[in-house]
């Protein structure tokens, strides 16, 4: 019955959380209150203070993360609706999606061992600038651990999103099929969530540009794992 009870709290607490930050996120757009941001320090402020563990909530609400499946294969919606201009752009986009997978993995593994950090946290960086599902099915064949794949894929995400307008401004970015490219190979979900706040044609090319990289990244795990050893 307690773990009835504790399932249902943490449910409606998060979704409400959640639900409650993007009523205020579209009031007053910060940074701070963005809610891939400020609902998870939120939480975790909860939890601190109401001593429930990490692991008891998770354990409660990991089901919610099936979602994470559908919710990116929901972003081939608006792709579909758009592949004129995939037909048109098809080679740069393929390109920038390889460019982006390449760099990605290999600077991360590089650093990673740079500073003699465990394998086991080098095989969970090594997919960190793909989608979580992608991330996790990748992470998988790698040897990798799911919790800091997580962990490692939403900061990158969040840290893309935040720092994405500063680049493209410092960088003289004006086209908008770079912009959502660049945000969809760097921070995939958080990425083209910002994207399409820029405009409809920049979060389909994020769309696009994301799943492309999940699913390449997914396909390249064994022959990055025989890389990393």
């Amino acid at each position: 019955m307690i773990d009835i009870i504790l399932s249902l709290i943490c449910f409606v607490v998060t979704l409400a959380l959640y639900y409650f930050n993007k009523k205020l996120y579209r009031q007053k757009r910060t940074l701070l209150l963005m809610p891939l941001l400020f609902t998870p320090i939120v939480l975790v402020l909860l939890l601190v203070t109401t001593h429930v563990s990490y692991q008891d909530y998770i354990g409660e609400t990991h089901w919610l993360l099936w979602f994470l499946g559908p919710s990116t294969i929901a972003f081939a919606v608006p792709v579909y609706e758009n592949l004129h201009i995939i037909r048109r752009h098809w080679m740069s986009l393929s390109a920038g999606v390889l460019t982006a997978i390449l760099v990605a993995v290999f600077t991360s593994v590089w650093l990673a061992k740079f500073l003699a950090l465990p394998m086991e946290v080098q095989r969970s960086l090594a997919v960190r600038s793909v989608t979580t599902p992608f991330a996790l099915a990748a992470a998988k064949q790698l040897g990798g651990q799911p919790d800091l794949v997580a962990l490692f894929t939403v900061i990158t995400g969040l840290f893309g999103m935040t720092i994405g307008d500063i680049m493209f401004l410092r960088l003289a970015v004006k086209s908008r099929l770079a912009k959502g490219a660049g945000l969809g190979a760097s921070s995939h979900g958080a990425g083209t969530a910002k994207a399409y706040e820029m405009g409809p044609e920049e979060g389909m090319v994020s769309s696009l540009v994301m799943m492309l990289a999940g699913v390449a990244t997914v396909v390249a795990a064994p022959l990055i794992g025989i890389l990393m050893w």
